[in-house]
């Protein structure tokens, strides 16, 4: 850090400057710390001074910032929100809790978290639960928070991930749509908009034995696939890592005897910013067991699929 404060005029500076940067105005951020224009004006000046460069362009009242400050400002901004998570973290310890984020779908949270939260909650009656939700495919760092599941291809290097379950998929609906006559009439396929190709082509039949020409019904968001599937909507191909309480439970139903698997696995990754903390690595472990224990009963259940060999 010394090298930090030689590179300062004053550690003020950065507040200033991330005001004057989030408002576009050097009198907003006056106003919000409680000085004068002037004030602002004379600490950016100086920041600008000593740094040789301009971080604003100033334009018709408005302070737009330059290459250099819009670089700046995502830093500033990253380290402002990690102290601040790291204050409420002090503070909720101080008070008897701890807040853990985790960086999952929205799918997995909507159709296998939410379901056994209150059971999660029980088993960690200290611990508050934060949420940064993906709608699409599980893709980007895991930063800023405590835990985030991602998939990878098992010929890339490891990021020091722990192994949930292998990438199996297998195609679901709910009873009753499988009960349903009228086998002329087609399936009704209900795809994730960003899956490439027609996953459907590659199951020559289904459990539903319908005939005709299939249908397509797309979404963006794959806790919507689900859910389609769930109201009777079609067929739908399910990760395992999602559909699996639905399975056992009987609200859906495997539409073929045939599972998907593929070269990825799907991992807890830490965050790459700061170190695991011991609550996350606890909640981690509870659900890879939770799941493990789901898939033995589904396994049961449907002995045929060979579902646990081809998930571990």
């Amino acid at each position: 850090m010394p090298e930090l404060r030689r590179m300062l005029p004053s550690s003020n500076a950065l507040f200033v400057f991330d005001a004057a940067a989030r408002n576009g105005s050097f009198t907003a951020a006056a106003a919000e710390l409680n000085v004068t224009q002037p004030a602002v004006s004379r600490m950016l000046g100086q920041f600008e001074e000593h740094l040789g460069v301009r971080l604003f362009d100033r334009k018709a009242g408005r302070a737009v910032l330059t290459e250099e400050g819009e670089l700046l400002y995502r830093r500033v901004l990253e380290g402002f929100r990690s102290i601040e998570t790291g204050l409420v973290e002090i503070e909720r310890r101080r008070k008897g809790t701890e807040t853990v984020t985790l960086s999952v779908s929205s799918a997995f949270t909507t159709h296998w978290l939410m379901p056994r939260i209150d059971k999660l909650q029980r088993q960690f009656p200290r611990v508050d639960l934060r949420f940064q939700l993906i709608s699409g495919a599980l893709r980007g760092p895991v930063e800023n928070v405590d835990l985030g599941m991602r998939f990878r291809d098992r010929d890339e290097p490891s990021a020091g991930g722990t192994l949930v379950m292998k990438e199996v998929m297998l195609p679901v609906c709910s009873p009753g749509y499988l009960r349903q006559t009228g086998q002329a009439e087609g399936n009704t396929i209900i795809r994730l908009a960003e899956t490439p190709g027609d996953w459907a082509a590659d199951y020559p039949s289904f459990l539903t034995k319908r005939r005709g020409a299939a249908k397509t019904l797309s979404f963006t968001d794959y806790a919507v696939v689900v859910q389609a599937a769930l109201l009777g909507q079609g067929i739908a191909l399910g990760w395992l890592t999602v559909t699996s309480h639905w399975l056992l439970t009987g609200a859906l139903t495997p539409a073929s005897d045939a599972l998907t698997t593929t070269r990825r696995i799907c991992e807890f990754l830490p965050p790459r910013n700061r170190p695991m903390r011991p609550v996350a690595a606890e909640i981690r472990d509870w659900i890879i067991e939770q799941m493990q224990s789901e898939l033995t009963a589904i396994d049961r259940l449907h002995p045929k699929l060979g579902l646990i060999s081809a998930c571990y």
